[in-house]
């Protein structure tokens, strides 16, 4: 059963102590509200001002698993706290773990001063969860994918535009990669795993990906600086950063150019196009 005043005031808590720093909003001088405003938190949370006032209120309807895990996300809530905030709603909380989309806070607090730089966090599988307009504008919007095509890996092996970005003397390594990853993954997840799903249907679908799968590789790592060939500003060379969040096995990879560099030079250039195609 949902409890509509715990859940009504377990959300204005969490939102008076959120602050706009928290999610990469500047304050302004005239802020007056301690926390953030409904409007912004319902924005994070991809819903309207009046649905989530409502719940905030205890007035409004019983909302879905998929509504609750965007509250969550938007919040920023801890694993403890999403699946707190589930049962207040009358929901199961979902798996934690590998196989889990909810981002951490430490993680997103991170991502979310990135907003001028190429940024995303992903799962172990591949699956873009977050991208940074910058990040769209290096190589495209990877969110709009379900289904097992969300796993970048998957879309390797059975899309050949997605390798368009990426220079051809580079592509075969690549490949191995993504096959070596996966493999590991999948070792360590076991048999049943979304990682051995996901192996299964490459092994249908790509002669490619079976012949690399059964050479058996692990351990094969990808170059720090990696080159992307962009359709609008030509080739860039970015050195690509790693943080990991151990414990839902997710990754914020941070691409940068070296100052003065022509790769730089480009990334600015983007910068001005994203604005212009990205609202």
């Amino acid at each position: 059963m949902i409890d509509r005043a715990g859940l009504a005031t377990f959300l204005r808590r969490r939102r008076e102590s959120l602050q706009p720093e928290d999610i990469g909003l500047p304050r302004g001088p005239r802020r007056r509200t301690d926390g953030l405003r409904r409007e912004e938190v319902a924005a994070l949370c991809h819903m309207s001002t009046d649905y989530y006032a409502r719940l905030e209120r205890g007035t409004g309807p019983q909302p879905s698993e998929q509504m609750i895990a965007s509250i969550a996300q938007g919040l920023h809530l801890s694993l403890d706290e999403r699946d707190h905030v589930f049962r207040l709603s009358g929901n199961n909380p979902p798996a934690r773990g590998a196989t889990s989309d909810h981002i951490g806070p430490g993680l997103l607090r991170v991502f979310d001063r990135l907003q001028d730089t190429p940024a995303e966090i992903i799962t172990e599988l591949g699956e873009t969860l977050r991208q940074t307009p910058m990040g769209i504008a290096l190589t495209g919007d990877a969110g709009r994918f379900t289904g097992s095509q969300r796993s970048l890996g998957y879309r390797w092996f059975t899309d050949p535009a997605v390798r368009e970005v990426y220079p051809p003397e580079e592509r075969a390594l690549l490949s191995r990669v993504y096959v070596a990853g996966l493999r590991e993954v999948a070792t360590l997840r076991g048999p049943g795993s979304k990682a051995e799903h996901l192996a299964d249907l490459l092994r249908e679908q790509s002669e490619q990906f079976r012949e690399l799968w059964d050479s058996h590789e692990v351990g094969i790592r990808p170059t720090q600086v990696k080159r992307f060939a962009h359709p609008e500003v030509g080739m860039l060379e970015l050195n690509c950063q790693t943080l990991l969040d151990p414990d839902q096995s997710h990754r914020l990879l941070v691409y940068t150019a070296e100052p003065g560099s022509e790769s730089y030079e480009k990334l600015q250039l983007l910068a001005v196009i994203s604005t212009q195609t990205i609202p």
